[in-house]
């Protein structure tokens, strides 16, 4: 049963840290980067307030905000940083070096477009430049869902089967700087859901079982030289923990619905209109709004279609991708980064490999959309449904990949 929580107004970037706040996380390490700033300053208000107990460590960039954190969780502290675009690319380094350490950080992305031409506005082209990095990403779709998301991150990456950091994306200025009306748990109803985290234990030889992080008294090596011997067990031992990481999400997601009342789809994948659709639209984050408003609308007027939000993409669902829109006739998948010489947008490459080997399939097109903050209103959504009812009537489709709304 869902408890009493009461109502703010917050925007996606405040409602984050009002979770951070929440989780009783020990460290939190910061730099400021438009649109992700308001997270690090609302949260150094409650530091300064004395509202929390976290320590708060201000740094001189965003390599060295993911690298303290590092140092942070690798002791043991339950750790959370934010970024966006060109911070995020400044720690491309470090990404892969949290979760080859398997230090479940969480950090908020606000998605924004990547230099240059410099904009500071919201594509995805941030996060999917690390989708192969073994985070955990989960995409949200407004501040509501970045609050809720932020407080189940932090369950998810620091269970004892996954041991991974975890990415919560919001996109920005979209959700980051918008005023919406947040739902907020009590205090302690958070705290009791989240715990404290607790390392886990590793097996060495003559000193039985002891906890995997830095301690003097229990000297381990973290992030050793390791070559052709070992480094190939290790990158498997990734692989194996975000597969693991597939029933932890969806769990989490169901106990978080008795606390809240709230949950999203399956905890992969949310869905509207797909049980009689003949058409659907595949989309991540706040773009996922107007298509929901479009595919009511045109329901309303008897047309069967439906869409398909993707809110985890790593690891991706592509089991349950394919049940939801086996019987569907045509899918536009929309992907908000680009496809420089690929054949397609992330999400699109991905949707056809989980298609690939199935008998029954639907033509699948892919719309490249709203990069640098490009706006993408109810009109061209109708225009994407126009073109995939055309392509289930006749099966033909003349061109895979457009270019949604480019003058």
């Amino acid at each position: 049963m869902s408890v009493r929580q009461r109502v703010m107004g917050l925007n996606g970037d405040e409602a984050v840290a009002w979770a951070v706040k929440q989780c009783d996380v020990d460290f939190v390490s910061a730099y400021p980067i438009t649109p992700q700033t308001i997270i690090v300053e609302k949260f150094s208000e409650f530091v300064a307030n004395g509202e929390v107990e976290t320590e708060f460590v201000p740094v001189e960039s965003e390599h060295s905000a993911l690298s303290a954190c590092i140092g942070a969780a690798a002791l043991g502290a339950r750790a959370f940083t934010a970024t966006a675009a060109n911070g995020l690319a400044l720690m491309w380094e470090i990404v892969y070096i949290a979760s080859s350490l398997r230090l479940p950080i969480v950090m908020a992305v606000v998605n924004r477009a990547l230099s240059g031409p410099i904009n500071i506005h919201c594509d995805h082209s941030d996060s999917m430049g690390c989708r192969d990095a073994s985070w955990i990403q989960i995409y949200t779709e407004n501040a509501q869902e970045a609050y809720d998301t932020v407080i189940q991150a932090f369950r998810i990456g620091e269970h004892p089967d996954v041991q991974l950091p975890v990415m919560v994306t919001l996109d920005g200025f979209l959700i980051s700087h918008t005023l919406q009306n947040v739902k907020i748990l009590p205090d302690e109803v958070v705290k009791d859901f989240v715990g404290v985290r607790k390392p886990v234990e590793v097996e060495i030889p003559g000193r039985g079982r002891i906890p995997l992080i830095l301690d003097p008294e229990n000297p381990l090596t973290f992030g050793p030289l390791d070559l052709y011997d070992y480094y190939f067990e290790h990158k498997v031992q990734q692989h194996e923990a975000i597969e693991k990481a597939r029933p932890v999400i969806k769990q989490i997601n169901e106990e978080y619905y008795k606390i809240s009342g709230r949950k999203y789809g399956d905890g992969f994948v949310e869905t509207y209109g797909l049980e009689d659709a003949e058409t659907a639209i595949i989309v991540l984050g706040s773009t996922a709004g107007t298509v929901r408003y479009v595919a009511k609308e045109l329901r309303r007027k008897g047309y069967k279609v439906g869409m398909l939000r993707l809110r985890t993409f790593r690891p991706f669902p592509y089991r349950e991708l394919v049940e939801a829109l086996r019987h569907v006739k045509a899918v536009g998948v929309m992907d908000r980064s680009g496809a420089y010489g690929a054949y397609g947008g992330p999400v699109y490459i991905e949707t056809k490999a989980a298609f690939y080997d199935e008998d029954e399939k639907p033509k699948i097109l892919n719309y490249i959309y709203g990069l640098g903050g490009r706006d993408t209103p109810p009109t061209m959504i109708r225009k994407v449904y126009e073109e995939l009812l055309e392509v289930s009537r006749t099966g033909k489709i003349e061109k895979k990949m457009k270019f949604l709304g480019v003058r």
